[in-house]
C-alpha cells in the first residue's frame, strides 16, 4: 500500500522563486517586453503575402508570436496563482496590471499580423499552407484569418485592446477586490468563526442543517449589502462587451462564445433541448432529497446537503491515494502523471482564510507543468473536484507533443477531460461503498453534479442571455437582476425549489470573467460529451487510454462537431446524442430513488 503523505500547499518557487517579489519573474517580464517590441518591428516590416515566397517570413513571425504567447502564459498563470492563494497580495495585482499592459502591446501587433493574413488572396493562402512549417498549423491559421475578417480595422481593434485594461478587465478585477474584502461570521460546532467567502461556501455542504441555513442567509445578507456595487460592476463589464459587439456589427450575443467554443448554434440548441425535455427525473430526485432532509420543499441552501452517511472525513492524502488507485485502472499514463502532481506539490488545497473561492487548473507552457487550486475540507465531493482538476492538467499533458499553437482548446472540450476524470473517481466510490447508507451518500454526490449541469448551469445561461438583451437597452438595476435570476432558477429547476438564491448573479465569479464570454454552457457540454467518451472507455477497457489521448490531441485542431464524428461517430447537432448521456444520469436517479424508498 502507498503510504506517501502529500502536501496540501503548492510549490510555486520551482517556477519563479520569491512569490510576487520574485526577481526571476521581473527578469522574465523585462525579457517579454523586449520580445514584444521586436515582434512589433517584425510585423511593421511585414506586408500582406503576395506569393508562396512569403511563406518563410510568415513562418518566422508565427514562431516569434508562439514564443511570446508561451512566455505570456507562463507569467500570467503564475500571477493567477499568487492572486488566488492570497487575496491580500497587492503586489500580485500590480503584476497583473503589468501583464495586461504587455498583452495589449502584443495584441496590437498580433492583430495587425492577423489582418494582413486575412487580406491574403485565397490562391496565395493555399500556397502558403503548403509550407512544411505552416501546414501543421493550418487549422489555427485558418481560424486566425477568419476571425480577423470578422473584426474592425487594425487601429480600431488596437484601441479596444488598450481601453480594455482600465475598462473591461478593470471591472473584472473590481469583482475580485470586492469579494476579497468580504468576511462571514458564523457559529460552527459551538465555535464562532470568521470566514472568507470560499470557506463559507464550503459550509453549504455541512451535515448540520442549521449551519447550512445560517451560512446561506449570512452570505445572502453579504451579497445584498454590496449588491449595488456588484450590479454596477456587472453592468459596466457587459456594457463594454456589448459596445465592442455593436462596433463590429455583431448582433448575436452568442456569436463570440460559440466561435470561441468552436461549435454551432444547432449543437447548443440540441443540448439544451434534450435537457429541457428530461428534467422530471431530477425534479423527483430533489423532491425525495427534501423529504429525506425533513423538508417540504427543496431550498437552495440544501442543494449540497449530504444525504446518507459516509464513514468518515477523507484526508487529503487518503483522497489522493483513492484517485491514484482508480486512475491506474483506466490507464498508466493518467495515474503516473497524477502521482507526479502530488509528489511535486502542484496542488494548493489547504483550508485557510484569505484564499479565492472555487477551484481551477492552470498550466505553464514553458516549464511544462500545471498547478491546481481548490479548498479541500475532507468530503468525497472534494475528492471528485480534485480528480476533476487533475483531468484538466492531464489534458495539457496529453498535448505536450503538439505545437504550442495546436494546444489551445476551447472551454467546452476542456471540461470534457476534467469531467471524465471526475467520473472515474465518482463511479468507483459508488461501487466500493460499504453499505447502502454510504452508497446513497455517494450516489447523491453524483446527482448533485447532474443537477448542477442540467439545472444550475441552465439557470446561469438563461439569466445571462436575458440580462444581456436587457442591458442593450440600458443599465439593469440590482432589483431587476434579482428578478431575472429568480425567473431563471424557477425555469431551470422546473419549479422544484422552494427558497431560491436571487443574488446568485452577485455570488458567482463566472459572470465576471472577461477572458471567456458566457462561462456556463461549456460545463454542461463537457459533462455530457464526456459521458459518451466514458461509456466507450468502459466498453473498451484499459486499452482505451491511447484512443482517449488521441481525442484530446484533436480538441485544439477541430470543430467540436467534427471531433465527435471522428472519435465517437456521432452527430451532436441532434438531440438524440445528448439524450444518451442524460439517460445514464437518469439511471443514477432511479438507483437513488430505489435505495431511499420507504
Amino acid at each position: 500500500m502507498n503510504h506517501n503523505t502529500y502536501s496540501e500547499v503548492w510549490d510555486l518557487d520551482s517556477i519563479f522563486p520569491g512569490g510576487s517579489e520574485s526577481e526571476q519573474l521581473q527578469s522574465h517580464l523585462s525579457q517579454l517586453e523586449a520580445q514584444i517590441l521586436s515582434f512589433s518591428e517584425m510585423v511593421q516590416s511585414y506586408s500582406t503575402p503576395s506569393s508562396k515566397d512569403d511563406a518563410a517570413r510568415t513562418a518566422e513571425i508565427v514562431d516569434e508570436a508562439t514564443a511570446i504567447i508561451a512566455d505570456m502564459r507562463q507569467a500570467s498563470a503564475f500571477v493567477g496563482c499568487l492572486e488566488a492563494q492570497d487575496l491580500s497580495d497587492r503586489q500580485a495585482n500590480v503584476l497583473r496590471n503589468k501583464i495586461s499592459t504587455l498583452y495589449v502591446k502584443f495584441s496590437t501587433s498580433f492583430n495587425a499580423f492577423q489582418q494582413m493574413l486575412s487580406k491574403t488572396s485565397d490562391d496565395v493562402w493555399k500556397e502558403l499552407l503548403k509550407n512544411e512549417h505552416l501546414s501543421e498549423l493550418s487549422f489555427v491559421l485558418n481560424e486566425w484569418r477568419e476571425q480577423a475578417k470578422d473584426k474592425l480595422s487594425i487601429e480600431e481593434e488596437s484601441l479596444i485592446e488598450a481601453l480594455s485594461i482600465d475598462g473591461y478587465d478593470g471591472w473584472g478585477e473590481m469583482y475580485h477586490t470586492i469579494v476579497g474584502s468580504m468576511r462571514i461570521n458564523v457559529e460552527v460546532d459551538g465555535e464562532e468563526k470568521d470566514l472568507s467567502i470560499g470557506q463559507a461556501n464550503n459550509l453549504l455542504s455541512h451535515e448540520d442543517p442549521e449551519v447550512r441555513k445560517e451560512v446561506f442567509h449570512k452570505l445572502e445578507e453579504a451579497w445584498k449589502e454590496k449588491e449595488d456595487l456588484f450590479a454596477k460592476t456587472l453592468n459596466h463589464l457587459a456594457g463594454f462587451r456589448l459596445n465592442v459587439y455593436e462596433k463590429r456589427g455583431w448582433d448575436q450575443i452568442l456569436k463570440e462564445p460559440l466561435q470561441y467554443n468552436r461549435m454551432k448554434q444547432e449543437t447548443l440548441d440540441a443540448m439544451w433541448g434534450a435537457i429541457s425535455k428530461h428534467k422530471e427525473p431530477f425534479v423527483k430526485y430533489l423532491q425525495r432529497k427534501a423529504k429525506l432532509l425533513g423538508e417540504k420543499n427543496m431550498s437552495w441552501h440544501d442543494l449540497n446537503a449530504p444525504v446518507g452517511q459516509l464513514s468518515k472525513k477523507i484526508s487529503f492524502t487518503e483522497g489522493a491515494h483513492f484517485i491514484l488507485e482508480h486512475f491506474k485502472k483506466f490507464g498508466s499514463d493518467l495515474a503516473a502523471f497524477s502521482q507526479r502532481a502530488f509528489e511535486e506539490s502542484w496542488i494548493e488545497a489547504e483550508d485557510r482564510p484569505g484564499k479565492r473561492p472555487g477551484g481551477f487548473c492552470t498550466s505553464f507552457p514553458v516549464s511544462e507543468e500545471s498547478r491546481i487550486f481548490m479548498t479541500y475540507s475532507g468530503t468525497m465531493s472534494n475528492v471528485a473536484t480534485l480528480a476533476h482538476e487533475l483531468g484538466h492538467a492531464f489534458h495539457f499533458h496529453a498535448l505536450k507533443s503538439m505545437h504550442l499553437l495546436n494546444r489551445s482548446y476551447a472551454m467546452n472540450v476542456a471540461e470534457t477531460a476534467s469531467t471524465f476524470a471526475e467520473m472515474i473517481v465518482a463511479d468507483a466510490a459508488v461501487k466500493e461503498a460499504d453499505s447502502d447508507e454510504e452508497k446513497i451518500a455517494l450516489l447523491e454526490d453524483k446527482l448533485q453534479r447532474s443537477v448542477a449541469f442540467f439545472m444550475n448551469i441552465h439557470a446561469r445561461f438563461l439569466f445571462e442571455t436575458r440580462f444581456y438583451e436587457e442591458r442593450k437597452k440600458g443599465i439593469v438595476p440590482a432589483k431587476r437582476l434579482n428578478e431575472l435570476m429568480e425567473e431563471a432558477q424557477k425555469e431551470a429547476y422546473a419549479g422544484a425549489l422552494g427558497e431560491l438564491h436571487p443574488r446568485f448573479w452577485a455570488s458567482k465569479l463566472h459572470f465576471y470573467i472577461t477572458g471567456v464570454p458566457f462561462y456556463n454552457f461549456p460545463y454542461t457540454f463537457g459533462y455530457l460529451f464526456s459521458l459518451s467518451i466514458y461509456a466507450n472507455a468502459l466498453e473498451s477497457g484499459k486499452g482505451y487510454e491511447e484512443k482517449y489521448k488521441a481525442l484530446l490531441r484533436d480538441t485544439a485542431v477541430m470543430k467540436v462537431e467534427d471531433l465527435a464524428m471522428k472519435h465517437l461517430g456521432e452527430d451532436i447537432t441532434k438531440e438524440s446524442f445528448w439524450e444518451k448521456g442524460i439517460n445514464l444520469c437518469i439511471k443514477d436517479v432511479e438507483e437513488f430513488l430505489a435505495l431511499t424508498d420507504e
